[in-house]
């Protein structure tokens, strides 16, 4: 049987990252999802995309599936890495192929279930006890899907697998970073069914093998956030079959059309004309404290910062950071005849 590269099927090199894998992963699956693409090649490079990430988002199968390196030709010439060299690869004499409901195989290709058919379950009567050979499948932790009770209950008992994590860029501003109050954050994630392997009808997912869903959660933001902090919510991320939940990461990233964000410290901009400028003015500026007035003293140049204590975001100790007002000098959009006549006699004057 034809040896299938999983990491040019999912276009990643073969030392990327779990991040790296998921993240392309990801882009494949939403471009080649049934419900948005429509033609005939979509749904089979669809089943290639989950059947690679299949492998390649599991340590255990990524690990056995390096192993072959790029000289597999077909069944007969592949060696097994240590450890499995007890295993029936090929589905022989007493074996059936199951997928994860207990259901004949037909969603993965040859190669897979070849190389993979013995951790997906399936075997004589006497083998679905969960073991084989003298290895049970409780060994496998979180990623064996062996058919007996007593397996399921073994991989209950393993700690919860970090594929179950969920992280996510939370985009913030300077008000939700100010506000008492929890914000509402909003998210999308795609993941695999735990209810079947896709290619049958399947009420969770329609047989695609992937849920899309959408969730909405309130999130109290900690004081003097930095950029690219985490904020942990346990067991808001994904749930797999033995009810096991992940965790959510937030990665914070401040977005402010107004302020520019430093911890606990502010920063934005107000602008004056060049008259202002020179001789000084009185100018009201919107805070996340309300309206002030703060006076511009005269010959003051672009650039220029007024430091306004105590006006930024709360302070972990108490009490509130800085405000820093930078001036702009601009010009206004329309100038008179006069204006302009005026302009030229400073320009000869200077």
């Amino acid at each position: 049987m034809k040896y299938k590269d999983y990491y040019e099927t999912l276009g990643v090199k073969r030392d990327a990252t779990d991040a790296e894998i998921k993240s392309a992963y990801r882009k494949l699956a939403r471009k080649y999802h049934p419900d948005v693409n429509k033609s005939k090649e979509a749904e089979d490079k669809f089943k290639d995309i989950n059947e690679a990430y299949e492998v390649l988002g599991d340590k255990q199968k990524r690990s056995r599936y390096d192993s072959l390196g790029s000289n597999w030709q077909g069944g007969a010439d592949y060696t097994p890495p240590p450890g499995f060299e007890n295993f029936n690869f090929g589905g022989g004499q007493g074996f059936q192929q199951f997928n994860f409901n207990g259901q004949e195989m037909g969603g993965f290709s040859d190669f897979f279930s070849s190389l993979f058919g013995d951790m997906m379950g399936g075997a004589s009567a006497h083998q679905r006890s969960g073991n084989f050979g003298g290895f049970d499948f409780g060994d496998l932790g979180s990623q064996g899907y062996a058919s007996s009770g007593a397996a399921r209950r073994s991989t209950k008992t393993q700690s919860k697998p970090q594929d179950l994590d969920i992280t996510k860029t939370l985009n913030v501003t300077a008000r939700d970073l100010y506000s008492s109050e929890p914000i509402l954050v909003k998210f999308n994630d795609m993941h695999k069914c735990t209810q079947c392997s896709g290619g049958g009808y399947c009420s969770a997912c329609g047989g695609t093998g992937i849920i899309n869903e959408n969730k909405s959660i309130k999130v109290k933001l900690p004081k003097e956030v930095k950029e690219g902090q985490k904020v942990r919510l346990k067991g808001e991320g994904k749930v797999d079959a033995y009810g096991q939940k992940g965790d959510l990461y937030l990665v914070i990233t401040p977005k402010d059309s107004e302020y520019e964000i430093n911890g606990s410290d502010l920063t934005k901009d107000i602008e004056i004309t060049p008259p202002e400028a020179v001789l000084g003015c009185q100018k009201d500026i919107t805070t996340l404290h309300g309206k002030i007035g703060i006076k511009i003293p005269p010959m003051t140049s672009t650039g220029k910062m007024l430091r306004l204590k105590e006006l930024g975001l709360p302070k972990k100790s108490g009490g509130y950071g800085n405000l820093g007002v930078r001036i702009k000098i601009v010009l206004p959009d329309k100038l008179t005849q006069k204006e302009i006549d005026l302009y030229k006699q400073l320009k000869k004057e200077g």
